[in-house]
């Protein structure tokens, strides 16, 4: 088969030209071609590894006694070159006999690259299967493939009876592909199969993103991807940053724009707290609120579980409106960051625009000096004047804004980051956009119950990577009478659009039901303790129920807060 090569920084991947002239003939037909797949497996007798034992060609025999298991725990798999393109009807298995439950949440997928670098999926083993018979999986794919695929779920080792693949012979088209579930499904196929290690380093991929009920497919060839988070990264569920080769609308996004963010929400049960704080963002009527979907997504053949796209935040139309200007997170991680500083109280800022390649000495020089000058307003003893006081440099409609997402939200980290842009040199701080609420609404130990808090979070238990920034907001939104007043206002002006918040709860958890299914199969954790839970409920749906009891509370305990 001919090929294309796109290279990435010194790297190359594969990407299938167009197939040559298939003689297309309709008649479904159970398929053969080379047995193709991991070549080592394991004797069982010995715990060895091995090439003629338990090997990749006994799910092709017809025998259910003996079957196909790896070495390797995890990223197994085994398949056929069928010659030329095929487009997939059906599948059948059967699992290894006494192992029914590792053929769940196995993935078949299809490619016309030998590497599978343009794998996509043909279907997902949702059940546990049945051994000593054969089970069927329709596939509604109408692109044709010359290479197709069983890969075993994580630490599973394939333990594979019997395979079988029928269908047509033909190069297909792209009218139809195949989602996961209800969600957009978004496939990863790193080069190599590499694994994702870094959250600095890029390595290069091909990015498939399948919508609208499998109409849609969006094909990014020659990307890059890399790790991402704080205290994310060391769960197992991964979160990770995507950049395309070029800019990317990515599921009606408003943005159009490279880099793209997997958010993993490991340690968020309902799957959807950012989701929800970003609804409060909308309602509250913040200037930006970064735009999110949930989807599936497959890593390298393996299903990963129910994740979050969304945007990166950064500068750029339907993102961060600071095009001419700046953007800096108050932020207690700085340091790790490139470019950074102190305010004189000792409050920790990051610079995340310009970017470190671009920005100058003077910028850095200006960002910094005019954080310092609002810094020095808001501790000046006449920093409630409205003209020579803390407004001349901070916008107090958008801070008083984001004090509400917050607090109303239950963000124990509202004041652990804190982004804020500036969008001329000659314009104040805007405060926003809202972002990692993965805590937020009763998922932490820390302020739990938070509605039995004396008074605002941050003013109590709440985290802040500096005393200064506790002080910095009581004086505003405490301390300044004005502003307290403003407050009150914003707050009313919300309210009506926050009291129908859980039926928005009620139509996410419908939206994510089938996937969430998924992947708490995936990840079996909703009997234990993750992170910083203060409680463990069980189910999905008392996770959603401790949501929903929580907002009901806090329209009430909120609206007490802001009128003392």
């Amino acid at each position: 088969m001919a090929m294309l090569f796109a290279c990435s920084r010194d790297n190359i991947i594969t990407i299938p030209e167009q197939e040559e002239d298939v003689t297309e003939d309709h008649t479904v037909r159970k398929l053969s071609g080379t047995v193709i797949g991991t070549a080592k497996s394991v004797d069982y007798n010995t715990g060895n590894p091995s090439y003629s034992v338990n090997t990749r060609d006994n799910v092709f025999d017809g025998d259910f006694d003996t079957f196909f298991a790896s070495y390797d725990r995890s990223g197994t798999w085994v398949g056929l070159d069928l010659g030329n393109r095929h487009v997939i009807t059906s599948v059948g298995y059967s699992p290894r006999k006494t192992q029914e439950g590792r053929v769940q949440l196995a993935m078949l997928e299809g490619a016309n690259s030998s590497d599978f670098s343009d794998a996509l999926p043909l279907a997902m083993i949702k059940t546990t299967g049945k051994s000593g018979v054969m089970s069927y999986v329709t596939v509604n794919c109408s692109r044709g493939f010359r290479y197709v695929r069983y890969v075993g779920p994580s630490d599973a080792r394939c333990n594979l009876s019997e395979l079988e693949f029928y269908g047509w012979r033909g190069k297909g088209d792209d009218s139809q592909h195949v989602q996961l579930t209800n969600l957009p499904t978004v496939v990863i196929n790193t080069k190599d199969a590499a694994e994702i290690t870094s959250k600095t380093e890029y390595i290069p991929t091909n990015v498939f993103i399948i919508s609208e009920g499998g109409k849609n497919l969006l094909r990014g060839y020659d990307a890059e991807i890399r790790g991402r988070g704080n205290a994310s990264w060391g769960f197992p569920k991964k979160p990770y940053r995507i950049r395309f080769a070029e800019k990317q609308r990515v599921l009606g996004s408003p943005s159009e724009d490279r880099s793209w963010t997997l958010i993993s929400n490991y340690g968020d049960k309902t799957l959807m707290r950012n989701i929800l704080a970003f609804e409060v963002s909308r309602r509250v009527g913040m200037a930006y609120t970064p735009f999110c979907k949930p989807v599936d997504v497959v890593l390298n053949g393996e299903y990963q579980g129910c994740y979050q796209l969304c945007d990166q935040v950064e500068v750029g139309t339907g993102r961060v409106p600071a095009q001419e200007g700046y953007l800096i997170e108050i932020d207690a991680y700085n340091s790790s960051e490139d470019v950074y500083f102190y305010s004189n109280k000792g409050i920790p800022v990051t610079v995340k625009y310009p970017q470190e390649d671009v920005i100058t000495l003077e910028q850095r020089s200006f960002i910094q000096s005019y954080f310092q000058k609002m810094e020095t307003a808001v501790f000046s003893s006449n920093y409630t004047n409205l003209s020579n006081g803390y407004r001349k440099y901070l916008d107090l409609d958008s801070f008083l804004r984001n004090f509400i997402v917050g607090e109303f939200s239950g963000n124990t980290d509202t004041y652990w980051s804190v982004n804020m842009y500036k969008d001329s040199g000659q314009g104040p701080l805007f405060t926003g956009p809202a972002w990692d609420y993965d805590l937020a609404f009763e998922n932490d130990n820390r302020t739990y119950p938070i509605n039995d808090l004396s008074g605002y979070i941050y003013a109590t238990n709440g985290s802040v990577p500096d005393e200064d920034v506790r002080k910095l907001v009581t004086r505003i939104v405490k301390n300044d009478s004005a502003a307290h007043s403003r407050l009150i206002e914003l707050w009313n002006a919300a309210k009506p659009a926050l009291s129908t918040l859980n039926d928005y709860v009620d139509e996410t958890a419908e939206l994510l039901n089938e996937s969430q299914r998924l992947n708490f199969i995936r990840w079996p954790i909703l009997n234990e303790y993750i992170h910083q839970n203060p409680r463990v409920y069980g189910t999905y749906t008392g996770e959603v129920n401790n949501v929903k009891s929580y907002i009901t509370g806090r329209l009430t305990r909120f609206d007490e807060l802001v009128r003392q």
